[in-house]
């Protein structure tokens, strides 16, 4: 069977936008699912919360025989600057601090530096009363004891930075603005991956309906 230099070009067309399309689909989907899965990573606070737990923990970061990195008791005493009580209440007050209501809210610098410093004062007033109830109960613990409360107030004051004019709020109305407004087209599954479609190709008689 022969065809027009006419006929070609028009299956040649059609070849394109066929593909076109199925490529516009699949960013379309695929795109706003990253897009999804970003947002959901930057309100999720849980993996911070954890670090700092083994932080306050005097837990290491050591490698395994099998080159996995994980979290690990440590051999000195002195590096465990809390006991359970200590470390429990620390990670409490951290909490009420670190997590979405601070960084969706809406907070101008004056009041964040007023929170910052008020903090300062309360945290560094906390351990010095219950020191040894928390289980810093060396001198050497004691010896971390600034380096701590200036640790945990500049992870706090980060969290409301974010909260800057309401710039995380922003920032998540853009991206979830832009994922909305991805154009799906119409007619194509959306999961192209999972249920296989008859694409156009000149070279196959069969794909030409």
């Amino acid at each position: 069977m022969s065809y027009s230099e006419e006929e070609v070009m028009s299956l040649l067309r059609q070849q394109r936008d066929s593909d076109a399309q199925q490529t516009e689909a699949h960013s379309s989907v695929y795109g706003g699912q990253l897009d999804q899965n970003l947002i959901q990573w930057q309100l999720d606070l849980k993996e911070d919360l954890e670090r700092i737990d083994h932080l306050l923990r005097g837990h290491e970061l050591k490698y395994t025989a099998n080159g996995e990195l994980i979290w690990q008791e440590s051999d000195n005493p002195d590096a465990k600057p809390f006991n359970q009580y200590g470390t429990s209440l620390l990670l409490n007050c951290i909490s009420f601090y670190l997590n979405r209501n601070t960084i969706l809210s809406n907070y101008d610098e004056k009041m964040i530096n007023d929170k910052m410093h008020d903090l300062g004062d309360e945290l560094a007033d906390l351990i010095f009363m219950k020191y040894e109830k928390m289980g810093m109960d060396t001198a050497e613990k004691k010896k971390l004891y600034p380096i701590i409360v200036r640790e945990i107030v500049d992870t706090i004051h980060s969290a409301y930075l974010r909260a800057l004019g309401g710039g995380e709020r922003d920032s998540l109305r853009t991206a979830r603005s832009v994922v909305q407004n991805q154009p799906i087209s119409s007619g194509h599954d959306p999961y192209p991956s999972l249920q296989p479609q008859k694409k156009f190709s000149i070279f196959r008689p069969t794909t030409w309906k």
